[in-house]
Formats: C-alpha cells, sequence, structure tokens
C-alpha cells in the first residue's frame, strides 16, 4: 500500500477505516481468493446457520460451505501455480515459463499472425494443457465432498436418513441403509481418485512427449481452447464455449495463474453431480431438496452474480450515482488510484483531498456492497429458507 493511501485511510472516520481496507485488499492480487473467500462463505453459510434444523444439518452445512469455498478461492492458487506450473515447466526456457500465465485462446490467436508464437505453441500449450488436467483435483474433490459429508455424519452422529437429519422424523436408524450409504461413498470417492490418476498420468505425458506429438498437440488444444476446435467457424459458439468450458487458467495482472470461468463451471457440473449422487443416497426428500435449491445456485455461480454485478450498476449509473468512481462504461477506478483522483477532484470542486477521498471510499463500498447484500439476501436467505419450507411442506403433504 503506497504512503499516500495509508495516510488517506488513516484519515477517514472509524467506522469507515476496516472497509476501506478490505477495498483496497479486495482488488490486490494476493486478496482476491481470501476476500471472495469470505464473501461466499458468509453468504452461503450464514442463513444455513439461522435455517438449520439439527446439529447434524448446521455441521453438514459448515463443512460443505467452507470446504467448498476453499477449494474454489484458495487451492487454485496453490495447486495450479505454485505445484502444477512449478513441476510441469521445467523443460521451458525463462521466456517460455512466462508464457505459460497467458490463456491458451490468446497464444492461439496470437500464433495466427506471429510465427515465433506459433513455434513456442507447440511446447507452451502441452504444458498449459498439463497444468488444467493437474486443476482436475478441485472438481473431482468437489464431487467427492458430499460423499465425503455422508461419511462424516455417519461417523459423529451415526445417522444416514435425511429425515432424520433434517428433523422430520426420529426414528431408529436402518442398519442396511446405513451400510448402503456407506458403501456407495467409498465407490464414489474411489472412482473420483481413479478419473484423477488418469487425467494425471496424461498430464504427464503432454507435458514431456506433447512439443513432439501432432496428436498431443491436438489434444491440448481442445484442454485449453475447446471453442476453436468444436466451432471454428461460429464466433458466438466459439467464445461461449471458450468462456463457461475450458478448463485452462486465467492471467492476473500480476501473471500468476488464477480460476477461470471455464473451471468455475466445471466445479459447479461436476460438483452437482456428486450433490445429487449423495443425496439420493440419504433418501428422496434429500433428493427433492437438492433439485430444489441447486438450479438456482449453480446458475447464479455461474453467470448469475456476473449480471447482478452490471445490474447494480447500471443503476447506479442511471440515477447519477458513483460518477466520481465510475466512468460511462461502467469502469471502476481501482483503489489504488484514489488518491489521485481525490487530489484531482478536491482541486475542482475546492474541497480538501480527505473529504473526496471518503466520499470516493463510500462510492466504492456502494459499487461492491449492493450486489453483496443482494446475495446474502436472495440467493442466501431467500433460497435457503425456501428449499427448507418446500422440503418441510412436501414431507406433510406425503404423510397426511
Amino acid at each position: 500500500m503506497s504512503d499516500n493511501i495509508k495516510i488517506l485511510i488513516n484519515s477517514l472516520p472509524k467506522y469507515l477505516r476496516p472497509a476501506a481496507r478490505f477495498l483496497r485488499h479486495q482488488e490486490s492480487a494476493s486478496g482476491l481468493s481470501t476476500t471472495r473467500y469470505i464473501q461466499d462463505v458468509s453468504t452461503c453459510l450464514l442463513p444455513k446457520a439461522v435455517f438449520s434444523r439439527s446439529i447434524e444439518d448446521l455441521t453438514e452445512n459448515t463443512f460443505l460451505e467452507t470446504s467448498e469455498e476453499a477449494l474454489i478461492y484458495l487451492s487454485p492458487a496453490i495447486l495450479g501455480e505454485h505445484i502444477a506450473r512449478k513441476a510441469f515447466s521445467k523443460g521451458l526456457n525463462n521466456n517460455l515459463k512466462k508464457e505459460v500465465a497467458e490463456t491458451g485462446v490468446n497464444l492461439l490467436k496470437k500464433g495466427e499472425k506471429d510465427l515465433l508464437t506459433k513455434a513456442n505453441n507447440k511446447k507452451v500449450l502441452p504444458v498449459k494443457a498439463a497444468i488444467a488436467l493437474a486443476a482436475t483435483a478441485i472438481p473431482l474433490t468437489e464431487y467427492s465432498l458430499n460423499y465425503i459429508k455422508n461419511l462424516m455424519t455417519l461417523k459423529l452422529f451415526n445417522k444416514s436418513d435425511f429425515k432424520n437429519i433434517a428433523s422430520l422424523e426420529n426414528n431408529q436408524e436402518d442398519i442396511a441403509q446405513q451400510e448402503k450409504v456407506k458403501k456407495s461413498a467409498k465407490k464414489h470417492i474411489a472412482g473420483a481418485a481413479t478419473v484423477y490418476a488418469g487425467l494425471l498420468g496424461l498430464a504427464g505425458l503432454l507435458a514431456t512427449r506433447g512439443k513432439n506429438s501432432k496428436f498431443l498437440q491436438k489434444i491440448s488444444e481442445f484442454i485449453v481452447a475447446p471453442g476453436n476446435k468444436l466451432f471454428s467457424k461460429n464466433e458466438k459458439a466459439k467464445n461461449f464455449v471458450n468462456k463457461y468450458f475450458n478448463m485452462d487458467f486465467n492471467k492476473s495482472k500480476n501473471g500468476k495463474l488464477v480460476l477461470s470461468k471455464g473451471q468455475l463451471t466445471t466445479c459447479v457440473l461436476v460438483g452437482g453431480c456428486g450433490y445429487f449422487g449423495a443425496s439420493a443416497d440419504r433418501g428422496k426428500e434429500n433428493f427433492k431438496e437438492t433439485a430444489t435449491r441447486f438450479p438456482l445456485v449453480a446458475l447464479y455461480v455461474i453467470t448469475g452474480s456476473e449480471l447482478v454485478e452490471k445490474g447494480f450498476k447500471g443503476i447506479l449509473q442511471k440515477y447519477g450515482k458513483c460518477k466520481d468512481v465510475m466512468n460511462d462504461k461502467r469502469e471502476v477506478t481501482p483503489f489504488e488510484k484514489l488518491d489521485e483522483l481525490a487530489k484531482k477532484l478536491a482541486k475542482e470542486k475546492g474541497t480538501t483531498v480527505e473529504q473526496e477521498f471518503k466520499s470516493l471510499v463510500k462510492q466504492k463500498g456502494l459499487i461492491f456492497g449492493l450486489p453483496y447484500l443482494f446475495a446474502l439476501g436472495v440467493m442466501g436467505f431467500f433460497v435457503s429458507g425456501m428449499t427448507i419450507r418446500a422440503t418441510k411442506k412436501r414431507y406433510e403433504k406425503e404423510h397426511k
């Protein structure tokens, strides 16, 4: 943090300083993952804690939400950047190692115009594909989490019947049912581990032999730019597939590998299979509750949050709010440039830098806060409350 920014933050009222530090940390390369983790855990877990139907229900939700968000927001930097990138990039020179951070889509686009990039892509793209395959540990672990949750509840509370866990009934547990849930969980966890072992083997093959094999190079291109292979003549379809079904990492401002929209989609879809499978093992009530809630949450995570953020920016712009930090294209001034902007506005308005900085922080807080409150209120409390109530109503109707 620059000295000017630090001084200006300390000049803010005490109630506003934590928000300013949080907003600034959110935009930093190191803060992106941790702040998103905190935001999403609070959005998902707080409503479920409020509506929890038993200690078993609360324990399961706490385990799932904290571990899922850690997988999505914290593990990519560890697994992708610090482990897979270092392991698979060893055979590249220093210049090509830097190119590994660039997206496969951009490298292929550059390769169409630059012969050197095209030649380098034969070495870089297989490495990128290997890193992407290594990162499939994230969605496969996400898939396994619900089965791990079933085993955890069995171990801690000796319960596998969702009706007992959700306090719909308080019956004696069926031993045969418990054994069925246990066997299914172990089978699916082992299956996910087997799939990952195969993908990891392919990753090693791509990284070591990819540069010398046209076939492996084609596989690499499909992994990091599937839209190019499937819809080469349809620009819209190509861009859509590359955005939402691409296993490649994105590149951060400081050249690090970060989670992409395609990887997030993979996590949601593969994890969803685990959600439905593990819930079906514990009874139709659990499966129906999952079927009610999951599509809404999945759609919001993949595309909805982005649309909500754009929508709120549009509303603020329409009513002339936050115009000091947001331009006509709805681009928001980075926090590290607020000191310069505050000086400029203070000179134009004849006010103090501290006054303008305070106003700018409040405006940025509003731009960030509205989508967060929507997520907490609608996707958190409303969806959680609605699905739990729907489960209870279905149960009462069936047993009337």
